[in-house]
């Protein structure tokens, strides 16, 4: 039974595993508390002494997210000895460049999602990671994260650069299980139970789907993960790959396939709760709230896990709402289970023995368990224990993360920004609001042959 948090001081900790110096930071957690891999750490801190070295570290996260980093960081300083500098900044991809041309580079850069990663690979910015088998033989669907961070480096060739620290899933569906238990309606196992399941809630009188896809500037990104899904249960990986870094063309058929399989949602006027005309202009922020009036307005809500800070407040998850794996199609079964979403690449810019010990400890099943007991972190590592996790939405989470066949990020953030996230958004609205398939995916290719 996971136990609850109280501190103990490093100093502490250093005198239980033998200690290398004294350090101000309380731990969140103290040994041998808790259902932590406690031996790991223990192995670990017997390994390295670094006593009085200093390690840089930055990335994108503040505030509140930043301290959660520090409680991890003083884990590896109360073991080894070493200060670990931590400074974050909303303006880090810019910052990085910058330091990568001028100088001042930390010793490890943790990246929100690995494009700027591989493009600093290739100028000579990163060096490979020591152990480039590491998240094959200790992640859930390893050689999807090792495949993520393998790019080329200075020299043409194609190294790991990196380790993946913390993800965010996308392939859910959100519902009410009293609505569903008062339906009688059972959570759909593949694609053609879901939409079975959609036609049978609008003969019983009711609305299957909430989707909004409004976001400001950003109008049309729901759209796009729900293509990106659809490509994953459509098309293998290798072609999800392909188009993603456009070595086959935007309007290629099995893109237009994805494409047309989000209609068969979305454009079914008795679908959504007023056609699809709304869904293009209903926030998405907004669009679950159907969810939970009474009668519903719909029934289920295809987002990513970071959705339900946008329900109304009071609803309490497991009760007023759950989840499902947004489901592969069973004609499709050969393509696995496969996992969109995003996450977090550490890369080092130097392998010194503290840059490395500390790539290490980002390793360690211990570590992720330490981000997981402070919520907000999912980790795929396999070894972490899932008891850690600090309510049973994140552990179901985490489940469905380490029982994925595949993982795949987001694949507009992955192409050029004037594809990705400008002519991919907008196209997936003229196409929800009436335009074919086809043609928007022409116009899209249109707009990114004229950017090379």
């Amino acid at each position: 039974m996971h136990k609850p948090a109280t501190f103990v001081s490093a100093t502490a900790l250093l005198i239980a595993l033998g200690g290398q110096a004294a350090f101000a930071q309380d731990l969140i957690h103290p040994i041998g508390e808790g259902d932590f891999n406690w031996d790991n750490y223990e192995a670990f801190a017997a390994a390295h002494d670094f006593t009085g070295e200093t390690i840089n570290v930055t990335g994108a996260t503040t505030g509140d997210d930043a301290n959660r980093y520090r409680n991890l960081y003083a884990y590896f300083t109360a073991a080894t000895g070493a200060n670990v500098e931590y400074s974050g900044s909303e303006s880090f991809e810019q910052d990085i460049v910058i330091a990568s041309q001028a100088g001042g580079l930390p010793d490890v850069a943790l990246f929100p999602q690995p494009g700027l990663a591989k493009d600093l690979a290739a100028n000579g910015t990163l060096v490979p990671v020591a152990e480039p088998e590491f998240m094959i033989e200790n992640y859930a669907a390893g050689s999807s994260w090792r495949d993520l961070g393998t790019f080329p480096g200075e020299d043409g060739e194609s190294n790991v650069f990196g380790l993946f620290f913390g993800t965010d899933l996308k392939s859910l569906v959100w519902y009410s299980p009293e609505q569903f238990d008062e339906g009688g309606y059972d959570i759909p196992q593949t694609q053609e139970e879901l939409m079975a399941l959609s036609q049978q809630i609008v003969e019983d009188g009711g609305t299957p789907w909430c989707i909004g896809l409004g976001s400001g500037a950003a109008t049309g990104w729901p759209a796009t993960d729900w293509v990106e899904d659809m490509m994953l249960r459509t098309a293998s990986l290798e072609v999800y790959d392909q188009w993603v870094a456009h070595e086959i063309p935007f309007n290629d058929e099995r893109v237009v396939a994805a494409i047309e399989a989000y209609g068969s949602y979305a454009l079914v006027p008795e679908f959504t709760p007023a056609g699809p005309e709304v869904v293009a202009t209903t926030d998405f922020r907004d669009s679950p709230d159907g969810l939970f009036s009474f009668p519903p307005e719909c029934y289920m809500h295809r987002q990513a896990s970071f959705i339900p800070i946008f329900f109304p407040e009071g609803v309490v998850a497991g009760e007023d709402y759950d989840f499902f794996y947004f489901p592969p199609f069973e004609a499709n079964a050969d393509l696995g289970r496969p996992l969109l979403g995003s996450g977090g690449l550490a890369s080092q810019t130097n392998n010194n023995p503290v840059t490395d010990a500390f790539m290490a400890f980002l390793g360690t099943p211990f570590a992720h368990e330490i981000m997981m007991s402070q919520g907000q972190f999912l980790s795929p590592h396999n070894d972490a224990n899932l008891d850690i996790y600090t309510s049973d939405t994140q552990r179901q989470l985490g489940e469905i993360l380490v029982n994925a066949t595949s993982f795949r990020f987001d694949g507009s953030d992955l192409m050029p920004g004037e594809i990705g996230t400008n002519a991919f958004w907008t196209g997936m609205v003229d196409y929800t609001t009436g335009a074919d398939a086809q043609s928007v995916a022409d116009a899209i290719e249109a707009r990114w042959q004229s950017i090379q």
